[in-house]
């Protein structure tokens, strides 16, 4: 460093730091939003990643929607089939003879009203549509059957298609690198395909049925229609085709209103979760925030409320507009339907059961308007999840027949580099080093200097990007990934608070949370300093470590941070990876645990890495690795490193020097006799 730069950098006159430079930033304005600054809250949200789908349907054409519903119910009809066959054919079979009887009945009811306009008395009448009327009554009876056939049917398949889906993307999400779930985009798709993809895939069954039963009512009515008369069957768009366009146009709107109004939402339930957040409860009340936040919650839902009374009148003018559009398609079709009677084209009978299959018609597009549309929407997200699911596939670790070994003399890296995704410079660059069995070895540097992602390739969470890891001169690659991480534990400064039993929450890290061997979870409890905690808890091992069950604990950071190295020692693996374990602990409990883990080890065959900013506490290790921006700047013991005077012996000196008392003026007065 020049003199000139040394100058600049050090304090001021009177030992005063210099003050930071000026960006030439203006005063505030005295009053301004604490939102957007704009009239539209929804514009000014951004999109959340689980909305992208959210008013698709709206946006859609007609022809778009129809030509994609083929291939909708036929991707969840291969789920189903998938899911419970018998219980698909059941659906499947069960809803094609129920549209059967409804159009039987709706042709037994035309055959009623001809009896009934028949010439003849009134009483013969009477009698002689007698049959035909119970006719109508078994088919309304057995197509009521029938529904409930397919009721049931639906209740077995829809639970099971949900409980497949949801249990594939579990384990296939579970399994899926570690790199991989540092991807923040990755992220994103993971939680919309949770939150969205299996929440719909268990409505779509239902919709896809009842979208079916729609079409199919359709097309019994205009077959009813085409026996009474081949002439009515032109006649049915002037009375459907309207109401059809007004429930298209009801459905989009609804969409865009459900939209509108979600966006709305998010915003106002910004302050609801500040207001109820136990983590912002402290200071919320310290600074007596809660009123501003209150005011700001009001504007909003005062505003929500405005947004809600406008949409509710403008649902209402659209069904008026759809209803007045319907009501002139069936004037026309009805004076058509007169004029066929007047001239003798249709006899008085047929026209009655006309009308009713025309009513039938109408009530059955508007139901299949509806429901396409949140079919088309909600498969949107169905096939989000199946697309996610098979993206997951292609990123399962390595499965092979060579597994770790079950014991370790040498791990060894050689020249290996690894480059986070999105960053520029390597987090490692080209190091190599080697961790022999019943060492203790530490990793000291700087904060991103490398040490984490040194020992998460060591654990196998992550691959070299060049070089090689070699488990006794085994490259890592060639090793089943999950066989390798079941060799090394690792504790990490912010370890998992499982809401478990105590037990449960050492057991985990052998992959059972009932099962346990006793002395060694007690000989973890002891080596971590955990016994203590867990002695104190009621019910001791059984007890619950979280708040969210009735009678559950609540452990300090230093507490967890103690039950988290018992989980590491009670792994019992042959490589243990301890990354800051004791940063939240107290100084008595530190010195346990490393007392434990670098002078008692419980294996004198494991190869224990340390990792740490506390210098003090690697000083009896074997072997300290300093690294620095990506590589290793020296290596050696701790005498030997202080006596090279590098970059270690700087940086303990430092910190001793924080420990040292500072003479005062009483010390260093003289005391005469």
């Amino acid at each position: 460093m020049s003199g000139t730069a040394a100058a600049d950098d050090a304090p001021g006159p009177q030992g005063k730091v210099p003050a930071p430079r000026s960006e030439n930033l203006t005063p505030p304005p005295t009053v301004m939003s604490a939102g957007p600054a704009s009239g539209d809250i929804a514009d000014d949200m951004k999109e959340a990643y689980w909305a992208i789908y959210d008013g698709a349907a709206a946006k859609a054409t007609v022809g778009q929607i129809l030509g994609r519903l083929p291939r909708i119910v036929r991707q969840i009809g291969q789920l189903a089939w998938r899911a419970d066959r018998p219980a698909t054919v059941a659906v499947v079979v069960l809803q094609l003879v129920s549209a059967a009887m409804s159009a039987f009945g709706l042709a037994a009811s035309v055959a009623v009203l001809h009896q009934l306009f028949a010439q003849g008395p009134t009483p013969d009448k009477v009698r002689s549509a007698v049959p035909q009327i119970l006719l109508v009554v078994a088919f309304l009876s057995a197509r009521a059957l029938l529904e409930a056939g397919v009721a049931v049917a639906q209740a077995r398949v829809t639970p099971k298609i949900r409980t497949s889906l949801e249990s594939d993307f579990l384990q296939l999400t579970a399994h899926v690198s570690l790199e991989v779930v540092d991807d923040a985009d990755w992220h994103d798709d993971v939680y919309r395909a949770n939150d969205r993809g299996l929440f719909y895939a268990r409505q779509i069954v239902g919709q896809v049925v009842s979208l079916a039963s729609a079409f199919l009512g359709l097309i019994g009515t205009a077959g009813v229609l085409t026996v009474l008369h081949p002439l009515l069957l032109p006649l049915l768009p002037l009375s459907v085709l309207p109401v059809g366009a007004a429930a298209v146009r009801t459905a989009r709107a609804r969409f865009h209103s459900f939209q509108r109004w979600n966006a709305l939402q998010r915003r106002v339930r910004v302050f609801s979760w500040l207001l109820l957040d136990r983590d912002s409860a402290a200071e919320l009340r310290a600074d007596t925030a809660q009123r501003a936040l209150l005011d700001e919650h009001h504007r909003l839902t005062t505003r929500i409320a405005e947004e809600d009374t406008r949409l509710g009148v403008s649902a209402a003018l659209l069904t008026l507009a759809g209803r007045g559009l319907g009501g002139i398609g069936a004037g026309v079709t009805y004076l058509a339907l007169g004029a066929m009677l007047v001239a003798g084209w249709l006899p008085l009978a047929a026209g009655a059961g006309a009308v009713i299959a025309i009513q039938a018609c109408q009530t059955s597009l508007t139901r299949f308007v509806d429901v396409a549309h949140l079919v088309y929407e909600h498969a949107m997200w169905v096939s989000d999840l199946l697309a996610f699911q098979e993206r997951c596939r292609s990123l399962q670790p390595r499965r092979g027949q060579r597994k770790a070994p079950e014991t370790v003399k040498t791990i060894t890296l050689r020249n290996v580099s690894y480059t986070y995704p999105g960053k520029d410079s390597p987090a490692l660059d080209d190091i190599s080093l080697t961790l022999n069995a019943g060492e203790t070895v530490a990793f000291v540097g700087l904060n991103g200097s490398g040490k984490s992602t040194c020992s998460r390739l060591i654990a196998g969470l992550y691959d070299p990007q060049k070089g090689t890891v070699r488990w006794d001169g085994v490259d890592a690659a060639e090793l089943d990934t999950e066989s390798l991480q079941q060799r090394v534990a690792t504790v990490l400064q912010d370890p998992v608070r499982f809401p478990f039993s105590a037990l449960a929450n050492l057991t985990v890290s052998r992959g059972t949370l009932t099962e346990a061997e006793p002395q060694r979870a007690l000989d973890a409890a002891r080596s971590s300093g955990a016994e203590q905690v867990i002695a104190g808890l009621p019910g001791t091992w059984q007890a619950l470590l979280s708040k969210r069950f009735r009678d559950g604990q609540e452990l300090s950071a230093g507490q967890w941070a103690k039950i988290a190295v018992a989980r590491g020692l009670y792994k019992d693996a042959p490589v243990l990876l301890l990354d800051e374990p004791t940063a939240s602990m107290d100084p008595r409990a530190e010195h346990d645990v490393y007392q434990a883990v670098l002078r008692g080890k419980l294996r004198a065959d494991q190869i224990t890495v340390l990792i740490s900013h506390r210098l003090a506490s690697v000083v009896d290790c074997d072997r300290i690795y300093v690294f620095d921006d990506g590589r290793i700047t020296e290596c050696g013991s701790h005498p030997e490193l202080m006596a090279l005077g590098g970059d270690y012996a700087q940086m303990f000196t430092l910190q001793a020097a924080g420990y040292r008392t500072a003479p005062t003026a009483s010390d260093s007065r003289t005391v005469h006799p």
